[in-house]
Order: structure tokens, then sequence, then C-alpha cells
């Protein structure tokens, strides 16, 4: 495969107080924060329209497991199946099943330190139907 990752889907992390989280990055950085966090739109070097996403999730989701760290990466990918078959095939650690959303397609790994990464093929048009 060409390439397995294409940029930073988003970033992830526990806190004890999401709300009191957002509502400090609004405040003290400006960051227009929603019930979900702050997704930052871009483009890619063909002028597509992109976002990645900020996002604190309470401290006790189970989101990130099985791992037990206290942040995720999303990581923005091309032919999410035909990377994970590759990736099973080098002995990666493979979690769950692919979910498929209007927005993209989901996947997750573990690295050897047993981080979940999720892998998203984003369908990046979804979010830009008026535009």
């Amino acid at each position: 495969m060409k390439n397995r990752v294409t940029g930073l889907g988003g970033f992830f992390f526990k806190t004890k107080n999401p709300d009191q989280i957002k509502e400090w990055y609004k405040n003290h950085l400006g960051i227009p924060t929603d019930q979900y966090g702050w997704t930052f739109w871009w483009r890619d070097e063909q002028g597509n329209k992109c976002s990645t996403q900020w996002s604190p999730f309470q401290e006790d989701t189970t989101y990130f497991s099985p791992s037990e760290k206290q942040f995720m990466m999303n990581f923005r990918v091309e032919n999410l199946k035909e990377l994970l078959k590759v990736l099973k095939e080098e002995g990666v650690t493979i979690v769950g099943e692919v979910e498929e959303y209007d927005y993209g397609k989901f996947g997750w790994i573990l690295d050897p330190e047993g981080t979940k990464i999720e892998l998203w093929e984003p369908v990046d048009t979804a979010f830009y139907e008026n535009d």
C-alpha cells in the first residue's frame, strides 16, 4: 500500500469534566467548542475540504478500551479495509469490526504499548452538502 496514513483525524483524551475543559479552552484559547469538542476544518493539497477533531471524553469512557491510556489518536486513511488486512498480516492487533457511517468508515488497532488507535476513512463531503 502506497499511503497508509494521510493525516491526523483527531485527538481524543480523557478528563474528569469534559464540559469544564471545553469551556476552559474556549475562554482561554478561543477554541469554539461544541458538544463534541472542536472540529478543525482545512483543505488538502487537492483543495478538498477536510476535518480533524479535538475531543475531551469523560475519564471513565470505555471508548478507548482495551487500552488504558488517557488518550487515543485518530488517523485519516485511504482504503481502510485493505489497510486493516495488511496490518493483520503484519501481526498488528485489530480491535473490533469496521463500522460505517455517513461520514466514513472506522477501524481500530493497538500499538505495541497497548495504545488504541482509531483509523478513519473519511467522507469529508458529508459535512459540506451546502457548500
